[in-house]
């Protein structure tokens, strides 16, 4: 009774045709050829459960059919087998531009996606000032939507999909199109949707954006449904997954055609995306702001505490918690780790805990970090777990009045001082 949408055992087909031709003189002269066909399943038996006012996520790779199943539930497609119930008006986003008539102007194109969506003409003029202010299109707002930007396409379209109440939210990755501030501005607006009880589904490639955002994910790959449920879970699943899939990759590489191992300068050990002795491993990162607020894009000059979650599978004792942070270009930023203080983490029972990272005032600025965590012993020889690179973070422009480069280094500039011809330091003297 709590479901908003429901799949059971869904699926969908296509059927690819190679070598279709373009025209109908190609197709005369191409008669009697024979053509491939390819069956493809983008969906497979597919089964989940979505609450009323949840804020869903759904990752994977690319292919792996979570579009499709956004389409299905969009009314887009229909499935080819199975059952899909949705139980609300749906106000979908999912690709540039998607809804609009090319030759209509912006307000024409709100009015008209209004009535797609059943909005009558007095429901659409309340709605129609908070679009056109939220777009921040500016006068292209009476011109026709074939000549906007890309970026005015999605901060138009986001704006319609937003604001008509829907009941159901679908967005396929559409505003990562749009610059930091709308950026912010979007995520800003789901928060308020989803305190107003919309539910959200979100399909996206940024796992700390899903994490931060939703109540839980559906994990798929190839169309099949490999996990479901809370958040953090499925995402962790996902990441073992494609670590394990990546550390494969790269002791394929260093194998010879006789599948024996080729010597080089470097050794496994250093190529695994993950290793360790496994006693006690992180299983999950949390980006807080100053408020202990789950914040998924943290701010340049405003406070970020990380949160490293552990799982201990037996008793570890004085574990030292470390991290590695690199800039997206690979560039090795700092190492910090928790005996640098002298932090006694004393003894560690089996299950689950957190320790936190404080930064007063985060010196990075704007840009795409990657951070990597471990656990050792007191003497940093035996490790329990290193997780290479594992969390992406993305850092968006906040107090610090710096923009250009990677850190604010906090310095301070004076005055102008006249130097004098006898002063100290003169070169003359």
């Amino acid at each position: 009774m709590n479901s908003i949408i429901s799949a059971r055992d869904l699926s969908k087909h296509y059927r690819i045709h190679r070598d279709r031709p373009g025209s109908l003189k190609e197709a005369v002269v191409r008669r009697g050829r024979n053509r491939t066909i390819r069956d493809f399943w983008a969906l497979k038996d597919v089964s989940l459960e979505i609450k009323r006012g949840s804020f869903f996520g759904l990752i994977g790779h690319n292919g792996s059919g979570k579009t499709t199943l956004l389409k299905l539930m969009a009314g887009i497609h229909e499935p080819t087998s199975g059952h899909l119930t949705v139980n609300g008006r749906v106000s979908a986003l999912l690709e540039l531009g998607s809804g609009f008539h090319p030759e209509l102007s912006g307000r024409e194109n709100i009015y008209l996606n209004g009535a797609i969506l059943g909005l009558s003409r007095k429901e659409m003029n309340l709605a129609v000032d908070g679009i056109i202010e939220f777009s921040d299109i500016g006068d292209f707002i009476d011109a026709p939507v074939k000549i906007l930007s890309s970026g005015m396409y999605v901060r138009l379209g986001f704006a319609v999909a937003v604001h008509v109440a829907p009941e159901i939210l679908l967005i396929d990755e559409v505003i990562a199109v749009g610059d930091e501030a709308f950026q912010r501005k979007c995520l800003e607006h789901l928060y308020e949707l989803r305190r107003a009880g919309t539910t959200i589904v979100l399909v996206s490639h940024s796992l700390p954006l899903v994490e931060g955002l939703c109540d839980e994910v559906g994990w798929l790959d190839h169309g099949n449904l490999m996990e479901a449920g809370e958040a953090t879970e499925v995402c962790w699943s996902y990441l073992d997954a494609v670590n394990a899939a990546e550390a494969e990759k790269l002791r394929d590489e260093l194998r010879d055609e006789d599948g024996d191992q080729i010597h080089t300068d470097t050794s496994l050990t250093e190529i695994e995306v993950r290793r360790g002795s496994g006693e006690i491993r992180i299983f999950h990162v949390d980006y807080l702001d100053g408020q202990w607020l789950a914040n998924p894009l943290p701010s340049s000059g405003n406070p970020l505490v990380i949160r490293l979650w552990y799982e201990a599978e037996s008793t570890v004792t004085d574990p030292v918690f470390a991290m590695k942070l690199h800039h997206a270009t690979g560039v090795h930023l700092a190492s910090p780790n928790s005996a640098l203080q002298h932090l006694k983490t004393n003894t560690i029972d089996p299950g689950r805990g957190y320790v936190d990272f404080i930064m007063d005032e985060l010196t990075l600025l704007s840009g795409d970090y990657l951070l990597s965590t471990s656990i050792t012993d007191r003497d940093r020889m035996h490790v329990h777990d290193a997780w290479e690179r594992s969390h992406s973070l993305r850092i968006v422009p906040g107090a610090s009045p710096e923009r250009e480069g990677m850190t604010d280094l906090r310095g301070t500039w004076q005055p102008p001082v006249p130097h004098e011809k006898d002063a100290p330091g003169h070169p003359n003297r």
